[in-house]
This record gives structure tokens, C-alpha cells and sequence, in this order.
């Protein structure tokens, strides 16, 4: 395995030098048998650590794809039951890839028509709402997937595919907004545009699925416990589904898998003693929504509130918030807990307008009583209904 790995690792870095993809496939072919998913998401993280970047290995990843072919996925094998989450994901992948033919044909119907008739239009604009509702895939891969194949070591990969979903979504966005002011634009640069919008989807779109169905999924299938995959699935329901709705989990792997019961007894707080159940709740019942990064910058806890402004799962829990935020962002987040660290900053604090309303963010470096960093607090509030407040209203006043 060892020489594999090694011989993988001089291929990816002769294709980064720009050496011709068909020149390495005959050197490839011995290896091939010895060669795993895991093993490429092994090499490709070796080769961050050496330095290549984030978006050069997304680049090796295609051109090793154009290698591999269909080899990738086929170690894995055989059927899936209906309720686990890969089952999901790839059914929706074929779903949402069908929507985009269709929008082919009615985009081919409209532009053939040579003017806006309605029944084209209409259908292009039902998948273009269709395609902003599939939001629910992609969170449920970052918030209940990723986390939990970074526990086992698995970090590359999925940074890769968030990279990927970050660039899909405001494709989506243009296409919806294209679509909804069409009559507007003038039916010539409509087609245009949506020519130019729907072929750069569906290859995206494409290229995207087929990594993850040949390399993502079987990498997960190798790794994750049946535990893990029901809790996977658990967080997955927690978030949504866009397209179908999967069976529910077996009471039968239910029974294998279930969760350890909560401790109870009462924890001292110093001023006042609570039970864990009590706890939950007054986390639950606050009008914030609280997360908690310990001194490592691993997420240690989150408030489950009804009404959540940001989507958390359990599979968040361990994970390096670096690893929570998109690549473009993350070198704020760390200068944010940096200066927390060095005792620099106090508070951080940004606002933000998300569907209509608007969202007060605020983070908090938590200490001892001796000052010393525990770690930081973020806090999450919906303010627009505060931000209307005006006058007084005392208890006296209120009216049940």
C-alpha cells in the first residue's frame, strides 16, 4: 500500500506541473488495483500540508478523475438501503441532473418559439424555484456529512465540495432572478444569458456529483460506523429534503444504535443547581441562539432552539470551527479568536440582513476567573422586531 500511495502521490504532483493527464495513465494502470478513494483523499490532504493550495487540488481532482473514470466507486458495492443518507444524496443527484435536462428542452422550446410563450417560460421558471429549494442537499453534506468524516481524519475532500457548492449557489441565484424578470430583459439576451447560465450549470452541476458519487461517498462508506450513519441521517432530517422524502430509519438498527441516556442528578452552577434537563431547556427557551468553541476552536455546544436563524447537528460537535465557515471567510474567523487569545478584544460584532430580516451577531472570548481563555461564545439574534421598540411597556401593562 505504501509504495500505491507513493506512486499516486508522484502522479497528482506530475499532473500539478502540468504533465499531459494521458501521458500518466499506463503508469497509472498498475497501481490501479491497490488504489482506494480513501487512498486519494489521504494523498490529496498530504499534498495541502505540502503547500499546494485549496484550489489547485480542486483542479487535480478533475484531471485525476479523467484518470481514474469509473473505477473510484466501484470498491464500495452493492445496494444501499432506502433510509441511508448516501441513498438519498445520489437519488437527488440524479433528480436534480433530470431537472436539468428539462430545463435544456424548455429553454430549446422557448428559444425555437422566437418570442416569451407562456408554457416554456412557465416550466423554466418552476425548475429555477425547484433548483433554489434543492438548498436543503448541500447544508445537509456541510452540516451532518463533513463533520463527521472530519472526525476520521477526512478534511480535504469535503472542503473541496463546499468550495464547489459556494460557487452552484449563486448560479441558482442568477438563474432564478434571470428567469423571474425574463419579459424585462428582451427575449434575445434572455436566451443568451440562459444559455450561457444552464450549460455552465449543468456542468458544474455534473462534475460535482460525479466526484462525490465516485469519490466522496465511497470514502464516507469506508469510514463511518452504522452508528454514525444513522446519526448522519438523524441530522439530516433535522435540516430537510428537497426532493425526496427517504423511509424512515428501521426500528431494528434504531435498537442497535441507540443513544446512551442522559446523565442526570444536578450540576452546581455557583450561584444556583440545576438538573441537565433543566439546562437544555433554559437553552432551548432563550430568545439567542448560542454556540460555544472551546480552547482548541472546537465546537463544544449549541443552544437547540425551535426557531434557529443558523442550521446546527449534532455532527457539528468536535469539528474546528475554521472548518464551519466557508474558505473565503476563515481567515477573519481567526483573527477574531486571536485577539480574544491575547486578551486584544473583548467582543466582535456584525449584522446582517437574511430574508427579510435582521440578524445581530456577536462573539464573546469566554474566560476563567483568572482570565484565562475557555474559549468563545457566539451569539445569534433576530432583531428586527426589537429594533421597533419604542416608549415603555411595564409589567403592570402587560394584558395576558
Amino acid at each position: 500500500m505504501g509504495t500505491a500511495k507513493e506512486t499516486l502521490k508522484r502522479i497528482l504532483r506530475r499532473l500539478h506541473r502540468g504533465e499531459d493527464p494521458e501521458k500518466l495513465k499506463e503508469e497509472f494502470r498498475e497501481v490501479l488495483d491497490q488504489v482506494g478513494p480513501d487512498l486519494i483523499g489521504q494523498v490529496e490532504q498530504e499534498l495541502v500540508r505540502e503547500g499546494i493550495p485549496l484550489e489547485e487540488i480542486r483542479r487535480l481532482c478533475d484531471l485525476h478523475l479523467r484518470l481514474f473514470g469509473e473505477s473510484l466507486g466501484r470498491e464500495e458495492g452493492g445496494e444501499l438501503p432506502p433510509w441511508h443518507p448516501v441513498n438519498t444524496f445520489m437519488h437527488e443527484h440524479r433528480h436534480i441532473l433530470e431537472h436539468i435536462g428539462e430545463l435544456q428542452d424548455a429553454l430549446g422550446r422557448l428559444e425555437g418559439a422566437g418570442d416569451f410563450v407562456p408554457e416554456p417560460l412557465e416550466e423554466m421558471k418552476r425548475i429555477a424555484q425547484f433548483l433554489m429549494e434543492t438548498e436543503s442537499h448541500y447544508l445537509r453534506e456541510e452540516n451532518a456529512l463533513f463533520p463527521v468524516m472530519e472526525k476520521h481524519g477526512i478534511t480535504e475532500p469535503p472542503k473541496v465540495m463546499w468550495t464547489e457548492h459556494q460557487e452552484i449557489r449563486p448560479k441558482k441565484r442568477e438563474l432564478h432572478e434571470l428567469v423571474g424578470r425574463a419579459e424585462s430583459v428582451g427575449f434575445e439576451e434572455f436566451v443568451s444569458k440562459a444559455r450561457e447560465l444552464v450549460g455552465s450549470l449543468k456542468d458544474l452541476l455534473s462534475s460535482h456529483y460525479y466526484k462525490e458519487d465516485n469519490v466522496l461517498y465511497p470514502m464516507a462508506l469506508k469510514v463511518l460506523s452504522e452508528e454514525e450513519w444513522v446519526q448522519v441521517r438523524r441530522d439530516g432530517d433535522e435540516v430537510g429534503y428537497c426532493c425526496i422524502a427517504p423511509p424512515p430509519v428501521p426500528e431494528e438498527v434504531s435498537r442497535r444504535v441507540e443513544a446512551r441516556a442522559a446523565p442526570g442528578g444536578e450540576i452546581d452552577l455557583g450561584t444556583g443547581s440545576l438538573t441537565p434537563e433543566q439546562i437544555a431547556a433554559i437553552f432551548r427557551s432563550l430568545p439567542v441562539d448560542v454556540t460555544f468553541v472551546d480552547e482548541q476552536d472546537r465546537v463544544r455546544f449549541y443552544s437547540d432552539n425551535p426557531e434557529r436563524i443558523f442550521v446546527r447537528t449534532r455532527a457539528v460537535l468536535g469539528r474546528t470551527v475554521q472548518n464551519c465557515h466557508p474558505a473565503k471567510s476563515v481567515h477573519v474567523v481567526e483573527r477574531i479568536l486571536d485577539a480574544f487569545r491575547k486578551g486584544e478584544k473583548d467582543v466582535a460584532e456584525f449584522w446582517i440582513e437574511l430574508k427579510g430580516r435582521l440578524i445581530y451577531i456577536r462573539y464573546f472570548p469566554v474566560r476563567d476567573r483568572e482570565g484565562r481563555y475557555l474559549g468563545t461564545l457566539e451569539v445569534t439574534q433576530d432583531i428586527t422586531e426589537v429594533k421597533k421598540v419604542e416608549g415603555e411597556k411595564r409589567l403592570l401593562d402587560w394584558e395576558g
